[in-house]
């Protein structure tokens, strides 16, 4: 979905439409944006921002606080939709999800299945925009990866092809940071021995396993373009979260900052390692006569940074003044897990599809 907690309140507010809408705290309060519109992000503005220097950024932006339900009410309708049309459905999160329509799409070689998938995905995008009124964005490829590449590449209201055929070509020139599990530090590392973008990752001589270890062998097969991740059909909530216990209860603010921050390096590390970004942010307290307490966020763009999610801990805590007596324990966790996010900004090629092509 494109900019969808944003695009719900355009849609049910005429008065929002063709507005910097950002969906968070007002710039007046301590507080995060959980989503901002394209024409807010025009002006930077991003998820996980402090809302007080999204309002720098954006001065003439509407803050409107979140509508956690009626997003969650809409995505129902949506994924509804989607397990309608005939797919195997992996939900990614609230507003994404992988579909695979290689039973209905059986073509005479891989280009040829491809292209049969898009009137498929034409039409999921206009059930979607005649029933809810709302733009989605589709990427058709081979597997996951270049799905997810596809999706990102015109947004808005996107509808992007990779031909099998294509697909070295359409990756070659792209950052190397678009490939699945390259984070910042990641690609800092790749920058550092001038491997920039695919192209130069395909080029590389030397052993890719002394910068990247271990994920060596499967990032050469995703700058090919190769992707055997299966879709995770499993029901399993996935999460990742640390807490501690004190030895004395405290409420001591620089005391608990601290064991927050190191918190969320640990968790930060943790979805590094598992090439995983979270939509949730959750914390939990505990006070000295075992009343515990959990909060939660929910962003519309992923965060895997331990600043972003450092940075939520402490919104919640704030908002929910949940530190007005000593905690005996403290915890910070993470939820609605999926790839992370990366949208292209580049110019089309020949390979895209196009609107209505």
């Amino acid at each position: 979905m494109d900019a969808f907690y944003a695009s719900v309140e355009q849609r049910d507010d005429p008065a929002l439409r063709g507005q910097p809408v950002i969906v968070g705290s007002p710039p007046t309060q301590r507080g995060v944006v959980c989503a901002a519109s394209y024409e807010a992000r025009k002006y930077g503005v991003r998820s996980a921002m402090p809302s007080m220097t999204a309002g720098r950024l954006c001065p003439r932006g509407i803050f409107i606080r979140p509508r956690m339900d009626a997003y969650q009410e809409e995505s129902r309708q949506i994924m509804a939709m989607v397990a309608g049309s005939g797919a195997i459905v992996e939900p990614v999160s609230v507003d994404e999800a992988y579909l695979d329509y290689s039973a209905q799409c059986q073509g005479t070689d891989a280009d040829d299945s491809l292209r049969r998938a898009m009137p498929l995905a034409r039409a999921l995008k206009e059930r979607i925009r005649e029933e809810r009124r709302l733009t989605a964005s589709v990427g058709v490829a081979a597997n996951k990866l270049l799905a997810k590449l596809a999706s990102d590449y015109q947004k808005p209201d996107g509808l992007t092809l990779i031909p099998e055929s294509e697909k070295k070509e359409f990756l070659r020139p792209l950052p190397v940071k678009v490939l699945y599990g390259v984070g910042k530090v990641t690609a800092n590392i790749l920058g550092q021995a001038g491997i920039h973008t695919v192209g130069d990752l395909r080029d590389h001589a030397g052993d890719l396993r002394a910068l990247v270890g271990s994920f060596a062998p499967v990032l050469r097969q995703f700058a090919w373009g190769e992707d055997e991740r299966p879709l995770d059909l499993s029901e399993e909530v996935k999460s990742v979260s640390c807490e501690e216990t004190f030895l004395q209860d405290t409420d001591d603010r620089p005391t608990l900052r601290a064991i927050l921050r190191r918190q969320a390096a640990e968790i930060a590390a943790d979805l590094k390692r598992k090439s995983l970004a979270a939509k949730t942010v959750q914390v939990r307290v505990r006070y000295g006569d075992f009343t515990t307490l959990t909060r939660q966020f929910t962003l519309e763009e992923p965060v895997a940074e331990a600043r972003d999610i450092y940075r939520l801990g402490c919104t919640l805590l704030a908002r929910h003044q949940l530190v007005t007596r000593p905690l005996r324990l403290m915890g910070l966790g993470v939820s609605n897990l999926g790839p992370p996010s990366q949208q292209l900004e580049l110019p089309l090629g020949e390979w895209l599809a196009g609107k209505g092509s």
